[in-house]
């Protein structure tokens, strides 16, 4: 991580990541045949009403085109260059498979330039390799993980992230998910071996207002400080409390510190062995 000094109140405990240190692109510039332009949406749907609050502006990108699927099969592939990618907190490396076609893959931690993979059900569980996680022995780590078979990967994609092979059962794999939470999972499922790049971003101290601006983050007003009429935690004389015994989204839904916010009857409970640890306040509500 690299720190500023305190030459403002902004750069005070300011850190971003040593990415020249990290990466290896040619003067940043990405492999032109696999970038294109891409319109921000600023949290608005087609019919043009935000339905993701506090997202707008921001600096234009480039979105690059990432291979999740993972289709070249059994043959070898050779890491190019190591790169930033504004779409996402992991970093991505250009590859060049035998038969000549580059594309790009979210890197695994420790990928270097010059470093080979295969996807194939004969490679050896080694980092980069993808193969499907009913050949992977328990106790490995995984990234890029797919839910369904040949759909590509879903679970696990960003920074410093990845699930643990914890048993093979009745044609399922359980993986320890990041939340804590253990899953079944197909183990026809195919996953990459390894760590998703960049784990230092979680220490990221943005320092000040217009770092965020410049990332598309807009500023978010409290629901307290609204109108009754525009959240359920609003009204009131003053500084009121907000009248309900758990905090709530303007929708009217529960909304974190340790809330539950699963749907009781999702289509997938029937594949999780284990849910995954309750947050904070739920915790001391036990006790």
């Amino acid at each position: 991580m690299k720190k500023y000094k305190p030459t403002s109140a902004g750069r005070r405990g300011m850190t971003v990541v040593s990415y020249k240190e990290k990466l290896s692109g040619s003067k940043n510039q990405p492999h032109k045949a696999l970038v294109k332009g891409k319109s921000s949406t600023g949290g608005r749907n087609s019919q043009g009403r935000t339905t993701t609050w506090y997202r707008g502006a921001g600096n234009k990108r480039k979105y690059r085109e990432i291979d999740f699927k993972f289709d070249k099969k059994d043959i070898p592939a050779k890491v190019e260059s190591v790169e930033y990618d504004p779409y996402r907190s992991a970093f991505i490396a250009l590859v060049l498979y035998k038969d000549g076609e580059r594309r790009y893959i979210v890197a695994p931690q420790r990928m270097k330039v010059g470093d080979t993979f295969t996807v194939s059900e004969k490679a050896k569980a080694k980092l980069g390799n993808r193969l499907p996680l009913g050949k992977l022995p328990a106790g490995t780590f995984v990234y890029a993980i797919e839910l369904k078979p040949g759909a590509g990967a879903r679970i696990a994609r960003s920074a410093g992230n990845y699930a643990e092979v914890v048993a093979h059962d009745g044609g399922y794999t359980q993986l320890k998910l990041p939340s804590s939470e253990v899953r079944r999972i197909l183990s026809t499922c195919w996953a990459t071996v390894g760590e998703a790049s960049n784990e230092e971003h979680r220490l990221v101290n943005i320092g000040k207002a217009g770092r965020a601006r410049h990332m598309g983050l807009r500023p978010k007003t409290r629901g307290s400080a609204k109108n009754a009429v525009d959240h359920p935690h609003g009204g009131g004389e003053g500084r009121s409390p907000r009248g309900h015994k758990r905090s709530r989204t303007a929708q009217g839904r529960p909304t974190g510190k340790g809330q539950k916010t699963r749907k009781p009857k999702k289509y997938s409970n029937k594949f999780i062995v284990s849910r995954r640890k309750p947050g904070k306040l739920m915790q001391n509500r036990k006790k």
